[in-house]
């Protein structure tokens, strides 16, 4: 079985920082991709962030140069954090850590492995 744990989220000033961290079990990581997502309130799901197995790293523009993906392999467990560095009101959101995570529609969770997301609040 699967499992997709996320920590890290809470509640930050305009510029300060936080660190999202996922632990992903049982998970053969052998052609597919680790990541974070996040939907904005009243808004839709978005990539963040990803690593796949080609070693190649993908950011959302938004996020560029600001937020940093980690990823550390340990037999079947998978870490990936993410830090997030010079935060802003836009960045405000649920995130989402998933395994060959698939969004459609706009939506989240439509398909792979996801955990059950951890709030960021942006504040001024």
């Amino acid at each position: 079985e699967v499992q997709v744990v996320e920590s890290g989220g809470g509640s930050v000033q305009v510029g300060g920082s936080l660190r999202l961290s996922c632990t992903v079990s049982g998970f053969v990581f052998d052609d597919g991709s680790l990541g974070w997502y996040r939907q904005p309130p009243g808004d839709m799901c978005e990539l963040v962030s990803l690593v796949n197995t080609h070693d190649e790293i993908i950011y959302t523009s938004a996020v560029k140069g600001r937020f940093t993906i980690y990823h550390s392999q340990d037999n079947d467990k998978n870490t990936v954090d993410l830090q997030m560095n010079n935060l802003t009101a836009e960045d405000t959101a649920v995130y989402y850590c998933a395994a060959d995570g698939i969004v459609a529609g706009g939506r989240c969770n439509e398909g792979g492995y996801w955990g059950q997301g951890t709030q960021v609040t942006v504040s001024a």
